[in-house]
């Protein structure tokens, strides 16, 4: 029997408009039937799959981790599988689960590829695949431009970071978890479901998606300087180390600030402080290569 795939794609993503027509005459060659409403915006990707979900046995989605978050908060509870076509900027979630970021390659992998299940993170009754973040990456995440992505790539957010670190200021929040509280003087809180986030950067050196838990870090640098310190840190992912950085594992946090402050839920400003966080196991199947052995 053919298989029936909605075919959701981002034409704001870096490569949704020139990435559309390969990837639906690459998937339709490997024997795909697709279905959707292309790269006419008349339809957000959740309005999408409540239309179809009955119409196919699995959603393909083209473009960036936006676009993946927009389409989650609808797939969840399908029973829909989720295959990922990388077309976006720095495609953290992509990379996370060893998904090709080469588009034929991506393509096979969409159709006839292996499939695993994955952990959902959670916040203020939004689902997320790699991270939820409360202060700098904000910023970073208003500086950031369509033109900018499109133009610089994966340099964007060095280029968005850079505006932002001299203009980031410490905030008090206090944060607890099941067994443990503390009050932090921050400039950044992370909270990681998937390894990477913002320009590819790792929440931990061994943060996974399907161990059930939540990766909480808090940058408690006093200036910017010292955040440039600790940029190779932050690259490798042993930024926990750090005496200035504050790493914690739970399946469930709580962050309240004395103001609210604005969420950047797999790189869209959509929630406020306070906010719960939760781990939600095995919530989703994708189309992914199994994990490697330890």
């Amino acid at each position: 029997m053919t298989s029936r795939a909605l075919l959701i794609v981002n034409p704001g993503s870096r490569r949704g408009k020139s990435g559309f027509a390969e990837a639906r005459a690459r998937l339709t060659a490997l024997g795909l039937n697709l279905i959707g409403e292309g790269t006419e915006p008349s339809l957000e990707p959740a309005e999408q799959i409540r239309r179809y979900q009955g119409q196919v046995d699995r959603v393909v989605v083209a473009g960036g981790d936006g676009t993946l978050n927009a389409a989650v908060q609808a797939l969840v509870g399908t029973g829909l599988p989720l295959a990922i076509l990388p077309l976006g900027t720095a495609n953290n979630l992509a990379r996370t689960l060893a998904v090709p970021l080469d588009l034929q390659a991506a393509c096979e992998l969409a159709v006839g590829g292996p499939r695993r299940q994955i952990d959902l993170g959670w916040v203020n009754g939004r689902y997320f695949f790699t991270t939820a973040s409360i202060g700098l990456s904000v910023q970073i995440t208003e500086a950031l431009t369509s033109k900018t992505k499109r133009r610089w790539g994966p340099l964007a957010y060095g280029v968005a970071a850079v505006r932002a670190l001299t203009r980031s200021r410490a905030f008090h929040a206090d944060i607890s978890w099941p067994g443990g509280t503390r009050h932090s003087r921050t400039v950044q809180i992370v909270v990681g479901n998937g390894r990477y986030y913002g320009s590819a950067l790792p929440v931990a050196a061994d943060a996974k998606i399907d161990d059930a838990r939540l990766d909480l870090y808090s940058l408690e640098v006093r200036h910017w300087l010292q955040l440039v310190a600790l940029v190779p840190a932050l690259r490798s992912g042993h930024h926990g180390s750090k005496g200035s950085v504050e790493a914690l594992r739970a399946t469930e946090f709580d962050v309240t600030t004395v103001v609210p402050r604005e969420i950047n839920v797999d790189g869209e400003i959509c929630r406020q402080t306070p906010a719960r966080f939760r781990i939600l196991p095995g919530a989703l199947e994708v189309f992914a290569p199994a994990p490697e052995p330890e």
